[in-house]
C-alpha cells in the first residue's frame, strides 16, 4: 500500500502523541523519545517494539517534512470520497488511467509534488531520490576513536522484487506510444509551443502493462533498512555524517539522496571533551600540592601518563599532556589535568596533630592578609 493512502485513516500525529498544532521542534523532540525507546537496538528480538519503530518513523517522515506535512494536513482536511481518493473518478485505485499511484494523483492536486514529497521537474526526466537524516548513539570512546557500525531506519528504497523497473518479475516497461518516451506531448501554438507531462503514462516515458504487486508499480518499497558506516575518529555531539547516495531512491534513473547521520556522544564518567583536547580533574591531596609530587592520570587509551606536580601548586591549576587527547584526521589534541586539592572530610588523630603542628609552624600567617580585614 502506497503510503499516501494510509494518510486518510492514520493520525500520524497520535503517533507521535503530539497535538497537530505541535511546533517542529515539538515533533522532533517527540520523535526522538520514541525512536530511542523502540529502537532494534535497544529492544533485540521484539517484534513488536520493531512495529511500532517502523509506525513512528514512518509518521515522522512525513509530518516532519514541512512540505509533506502540509500536503497531508491538506489530505486529511479534505477527506476520502468514496471512490477513495479526493476527486476520484473510475478507474483502478492503484493505477488509474492504466499508470501511476495514488502519489501520482495527490501530487497533482498539490503543487505537482513527487510521491517522495520533492518538487521535481515535469516529465519523465530522472528525478534526484530525497535526503534523509537519522540519528546515531554512540560510546563515548567510539566517538573519540572512530568505529564501523550500522544504523537503522524505516525509509522508501529500491523495490526488491522489480529492482526499481516497477514491471512485475519477469516483465518489462517500454516506451510510451503517446510520447515516445519522453514523458511529455508538445503543443504547438504558433510561437509558442507547451509542453504538458503525457497522460497515457503519467509523464514517466514508459508503460507497464503488468506492474509489480510488491511496490504497485512505483519501483520503490518502504521498509526497514541497515546502514552500515564507518564513522570517523573524533565525531563530536551533533555532527552530521554524510552518507552519499544512501537515501532515498532515485526516480526515472535518477541518482539516490544522501544519508545524514546525526551523532548522539554517550558521557564519560572520567574526561569531558573541548574540541580536540580531553579534560579531567584529578584530587591531590594537601601535602603534594604543597611538597610536589608525581601523579599518574589515566588517558582514554588506557595507557597512563605520569605528571610533575610542583611544590606549591594551587588548588584548579591545569597541565597539558601533549598529544593524549582526541586523534582526528586534522590533528590530535590534548590532554587538560587540572588538579583540585582534595579536603578530608574526617581526620585520624595523628593527622590532626600534624595540622596542628604545621599551623603552629606556620607563625600566625594568614593568606587572607591582602583582604585588609
Amino acid at each position: 500500500m502506497a503510503p499516501q493512502r494510509e494518510w486518510f485513516d492514520k493520525d500520524y500525529y497520535r503517533v507521535l502523541g503530539v497535538a497537530a498544532t505541535a511546533s517542529t521542534k515539538e515533533l522532533k523532540s517527540a520523535y526522538r523519545a520514541l525512536s530511542r525507546k523502540y529502537h532494534p537496538d535497544a529492544n533485540p528480538g521484539d517484534a513488536s517494539a520493531e512495529e511500532r519503530f517502523k509506525e513512528v518513523s514512518a509518521a515522522y517522515d512525513v509530518v516532519g517534512t514541512p512540505d509533506k506535512r502540509k500536503e497531508y494536513d491538506e489530505v486529511r482536511r479534505s477527506g476520502p470520497t468514496p471512490s477513495g481518493f479526493p476527486g476520484g473518478g473510475g478507474g483502478s485505485p492503484g493505477f488509474p488511467n492504466g499508470g501511476g499511484d495514488l502519489g501520482d494523483i495527490l501530487g497533482g492536486l498539490f503543487g505537482g509534488r513527487s510521491r517522495g514529497g520533492a518538487r521535481g521537474a515535469r516529465g519523465g526526466g530522472p528525478h534526484r531520490g530525497q535526503d534523509l537524516e537519522t540519528e546515531l548513539h554512540l560510546a563515548f570512546e567510539d566517538a573519540a576513536a572512530g568505529v564501523t557500525t550500522a544504523v537503522h531506519l524505516t525509509s522508501d528504497a529500491v523495490c526488491h522484487d522489480c529492482h526499481g523497473s516497477a514491471a512485475k518479475p519477469g516483465t518489462a516497461a517500454h516506451p510510451c506510444g503517446s510520447c515516445g518516451g519522453h514523458g511529455v506531448v508538445s503543443d504547438n501554438q504558433g510561437l509558442f509551443s507547451f509542453s504538458t507531462p503525457c497522460a497515457a503514462c503519467a509523464g514517466r516515458g514508459v508503460t507497464i502493462d503488468d506492474p509489480c504487486p510488491t511496490c504497485r508499480g512505483t519501483g520503490v518499497e518502504r521498509r526497514l533498512r541497515e546502514v552500515k558506516l564507518r564513522v570517523p575518529a573524533g565525531v563530536d555531539e551533533g555532527q552530521r555524517i554524510r552518507l552519499k547516495g544512501r537515501g532515498g531512491p532515485g526516480r526515472n534513473g535518477g541518482p539516490a539522496g544522501d544519508l545524514y547521520v546525526i551523532a548522539h556522544v554517550a558521557r564519560h564518567p572520567l574526561f569531558q571533551r573541548k574540541g580536540i583536547d580531553l579534560t579531567i580533574a584529578v584530587p591531590v591531596t594537601f601535602p603534594e600540592a604543597v611538597l610536589g609530587a608525581d601523579i599518574v592520570v589515566p588517558t582514554l587509551t588506557g595507557s597512563p601518563v605520569t605528571i610533575r606536580v610542583p611544590a606549591g601548586t594551587r588548588s584548579g591549576r591545569t597541565f597539558r599532556a601533549k598529544g593524549k587527547g582526541v586523534g582526528t584526521p586534522k590533528g590530535t589534541g590534548d590532554l587538560l589535568v587540572t588538579v583540585e586539592v582534595a579536603v578530608p572530610s574526617k581526620v585520624s588523630s595523628a593527622e590532626r596533630k600534624a595540622l596542628e603542628a604545621f599551623r603552629a609552624a606556620s607563625d600566625g600567617a594568614s593568606p587572607r592578609e591582602h583582604l585588609g580585614v
